[in-house]
């Protein structure tokens, strides 16, 4: 069984973080490990704070898993300090980890800063040139390129600034700006240095959109782990994501969570490409 690890924060609520990340990898047939950067405080109705890890303790939950298990990709999530993305990135390098999607996840949906100014100038720095796919939300893809992003046609701009800014050791990489904010439809862009593909998905009404960033990263990266092309894969996790919403559990009194065991065997990696 192919072991997808997962480099985030944990969410109590279970909607987000590393146990919304576990539950995808299981979903595609993958075995999920975790590391856990920041415990936080939240629900479905806000973050309430968080008690970041050192980089010692992170290094040590991760090293462990990477010395037992053969690692078929890497997601990273909630990376709060410069420390922690220093550790992270130095992992990454040391053993030559496949597959990595990098999540860069600044700010809760609630408004809680999950990142503070000097660590997202690092993360930019260091990690962004190791990621095989990065995928911004459409306001950390603001933060991020300091352009204004409210449409697909910013989207596509900012996906190819952050490509620019994530140059490195990677040939083969890409940029998916996520578009879930969209009033009309659910439209995200990526640039792969060459081309842009836009894979677009009607909008699906509900208030359990929980996790929703965290979820279709890491079903990214599992579909890298089980051999996918990059467009290949951003198109099966997101056709996975609008199932699971659809079938939500709704509970909570805020933005509910997802339900990431819906049955995907008949999801179909090109529907959505455009």
């Amino acid at each position: 069984m192919l072991t997808v690890i997962s480099i985030a924060g944990f969410d109590p609520s279970g909607g987000a973080g590393v146990l919304a990340d576990i539950k995808t990898f299981a979903a595609f047939g993958c075995f999920g490990a975790a590391a856990v950067t920041s415990l936080t405080f939240q629900n479905t109705v806000a973050v309430y704070g968080a008690a970041h890890q050192t980089a010692d303790v992170l290094r040590r939950q991760i090293e462990p898993v990477i010395n037992d298990f053969k690692i078929a990709a890497v997601k990273t999530g909630m990376l709060p300090t410069r420390e922690i993305i220093e550790v992270t990135a130095e992992i990454i390098e040391k053993y030559n980890l496949p597959n990595v999607v990098v999540d860069p996840v600044i700010r809760s949906t609630s408004g809680y800063d999950l990142i503070d100014a000097e660590a997202m100038s690092f993360l930019i720095e260091r990690l962004l040139p190791l990621a095989d796919v990065i995928t911004p939300n459409m306001a950390e893809a603001e933060r991020l390129t300091g352009l204004e992003v409210k449409d697909v046609d910013g989207m596509k701009r900012a996906a190819a600034r952050i490509y620019e800014m994530s140059a490195g050791k990677k040939a083969e990489r890409a940029v998916l700006v996520k578009g879930g904010h969209l009033e009309v439809e659910a439209a995200d862009a990526l640039f792969d240095g060459r081309d842009f593909h836009i894979f677009r998905a009607p909008k699906i009404a509900t208030r359990d959109t929980h996790g929703t960033g965290c979820t279709l990263s890491s079903a990214i990266a599992a579909l890298l782990a089980r051999g996918c092309e990059i467009t290949e894969a951003v198109a099966g996790a997101k056709q996975y994501l609008s199932e699971t919403l659809r079938a939500a559990p709704d509970i909570g009194h805020g933005a509910g969570p997802l339900n990431h065991f819906v049955k995907i065997a008949e999801v179909n990696p090109t529907n959505s490409v455009l």
